[in-house]
């Protein structure tokens, strides 16, 4: 594999993908694809089904070697080539919902975000994998043209807002959760679903929550939803929580 070649913002390239391209599904191969939380809740509607069906059927969890938190991995078909579970010979049957990095494909994107002022600063590279023959295909775009045309804005949001959630870990709790944690952190974040059957039925804590905030998450408002969950994550497992 080649080295990522940075790039910012404004700079240029051409990379266009499509079953006329003699590479096609090829990436799709040999998975390894993690899945945020707001990737989860796009591949589970988009299936139609509950949040604990897929975790149960598409992913597997590991403890991330560096965060200590938990991590979700998408599993690979059964087949010796690894593929991934929702790529067909026609391409990928998920496309509108497909995962942040697959959209963000052939660049590569880098956060960090400053102790001092908390500010998120984001940094990209372009990928030219040997085997793809993509590039210098299709028009030139910016960067931001990419983003933009991919539908990455909104994922970059939500997933940026994990950051907190690290910075704090790291602050008040470094190492590996315990197992109860863990089972809060899992639940909150990636099966929502659950979450929510718990929040209605055992009336947890809204009191840092706006009025409609509530309301939505009764009315099945998942991005709502998940986002009170990034916030009652900061205060469950930290004891803090930001306005």
């Amino acid at each position: 594999m080649n080295d990522p070649i940075p790039i910012s913002g404004d700079d240029k390239f051409r990379f266009s993908c499509s079953s006329d391209v003699s590479c096609f599904n090829e990436c799709c191969k040999d998975l390894n694809q993690f899945l945020t939380p707001y990737d989860i809740l796009r591949l589970k509607n988009h299936l139609g089904v509950s949040s604990g069906s897929f975790l149960k059927d598409y992913t597997t969890c590991h403890e991330g070697p560096e965060t200590g938190l938990p991590v979700i991995s998408l599993k690979p078909g059964s087949d010796s080539e690894l593929k991934c579970p929702f790529v067909t010979p026609g391409g990928c049957s998920v496309y509108e919902d497909r995962p942040s990095s697959c959209r963000t494909y052939p660049l590569i994107r880098a956060v960090s975000r400053s102790r001092e002022t908390g500010k998120v600063s984001e940094y990209y590279a372009l990928l030219k994998e040997p085997h793809c023959l993509g590039f210098e295909r299709g028009p030139s775009r910016t960067v931001h043209e990419w983003i933009d045309k991919q539908g990455i804005l909104i994922y970059n949001e939500i997933n940026d807002m994990m950051l907190e959630i690290i910075s704090m870990k790291n602050q008040y709790s470094p190492g590996p959760l315990d197992l109860k944690s863990g089972h809060i952190f899992y639940t909150a974040l990636y099966d929502l679903d659950s979450f929510r059957t718990q929040i209605l039925k055992n009336k947890l804590s809204y009191d840092f929550a706006q009025d409609q905030q509530i309301v939505d998450i009764k009315k099945n408002d998942d991005l709502a939803l998940l986002k009170f969950s990034y916030k009652w994550i900061q205060h469950v497992l930290f004891g803090k929580i930001k306005k």
